[in-house]
């Protein structure tokens, strides 16, 4: 099955914060032992700053859908954790688990970076292992070139960092 990818819009901003919450669920297993990803008291994880993707020129906010239903999502903004030029850094991607492993979330990541050509870069959640195979797969498929891999280790970020220039 492929994944439709649609441009979201400020309206679909409730949309993507239920979506949010399964990928901060999904996420919370990287962050025993801190604060960080704690259910509030209402039993919702805080909502993620949309508000950027939808103002700032060169960001974006994509929804990728299962036919009507939606499937994941997909912020692109310009901000490289490597601290070098970058044109563009998918700076969140996410696939509900039912969708998962069947190469569709690969293709809807390698449509969305062809339609950006240029410099990109994709942090990983170090502990996210199973993500940073996926991103090598999508990265050497959209890649011009060969693509460098950094370990930064900076307060703003601590993971890897896939540098290319796509297609």
């Amino acid at each position: 099955m492929s994944l439709a990818i649609i441009r979201a819009r400020a309206g679909d901003a409730a949309l993507l914060q239920n979506l949010f919450q399964l990928y901060t669920h999904d996420f919370s297993e990287f962050w025993a032992g801190s604060a960080r990803g704690e259910l509030g008291a209402e039993g919702r994880f805080t909502d993620y700053p949309l508000e950027p993707y939808f103002a700032r020129p060169g960001w974006s906010a994509w929804l990728l859908k299962a036919g009507e239903a939606p499937a994941g999502f997909a912020l692109i903004n310009d901000d490289a954790h490597s601290g070098l030029p970058a044109r563009r850094s998918m700076a969140e991607f996410f696939v509900v688990r039912k969708h998962r492993g069947q190469g569709a979330g690969r293709a809807a990541a390698q449509t969305l970076i062809a339609d950006e050509p240029g410099s990109w870069e994709v942090a990983v959640a170090r502990a996210n292992t199973g993500a940073l195979a996926f991103w090598r797969k999508v990265a050497a498929a959209c890649a011009a070139g060969p693509v460098e891999e950094l370990d930064v280790a900076s307060p703003d970020w601590n993971g890897p960092v896939l540098r290319f220039a796509a297609r």
